[in-house]
């Protein structure tokens, strides 16, 4: 009899913001494309032999599309762990914690704006970082003054935390 433990997958830490996004996403998809999507292919079933009909295969393929999405919006929103960056404040005290907005300065002087924010809500372009990226892991627990450095791709980086703060993430 071995005795390993089970290791528990990762939260799925994510701000209301995305919470509501992707349940606007599921709604859409339950609702109007999976529907749409069934009325097509009956269409095409209708207009005979299937082995050769294109859009029925077409359709069937996209059916199994959705549904797949649809699972995995339903299973991720059952799991998640909705943060309110707001309400994280009240505990965050000066500490960085999920849901944070930091503003950093790097070596050279410049300053940049980050989010912490969950895995299905990271966009570069936003300066939304995600809690598992390498970046957003150094950032985790530290304080306004702190230096923190990490690893990327290209390379050591290190900076410092200039400000910490907890807003509405839109």
């Amino acid at each position: 009899m071995t005795n390993q433990k089970e290791s528990k997958p990762a939260p799925i830490y994510m701000t209301p913001a995305c919470a509501q996004r992707l349940r606007a996403e599921l709604k859409e998809t339950l609702y109007t494309l999976r529907p749409e999507m069934v009325r097509t292919a009956a269409w095409a079933a209708s207009n005979g032999d299937r082995s050769e009909n294109a859009d029925y295969h077409y359709a069937k393929r996209k059916l199994r599309h959705y549904d797949s999405r649809i699972r995995f919006l339903t299973k991720r929103l059952e799991d998640a762990v909705i943060v309110d960056p707001v309400e994280q404040q009240k505990i965050a005290g000066d500490k960085v914690l999920f849901g944070a907005t930091v503003t950093v300065e790097n070596e050279q002087g410049e300053e940049k704006v980050f989010s912490i924010v969950g895995v299905d809500e990271y966009d570069a372009s936003r300066g939304y970082v995600s809690w598992t990226s390498p970046i957003g892991r150094a950032l985790l627990g530290s304080s306004e003054g702190d230096l923190i450095s990490f690893t990327t791709p290209g390379g050591r980086s290190e900076l410092e935390i200039v400000q910490v703060e907890y807003k509405s993430l839109e």
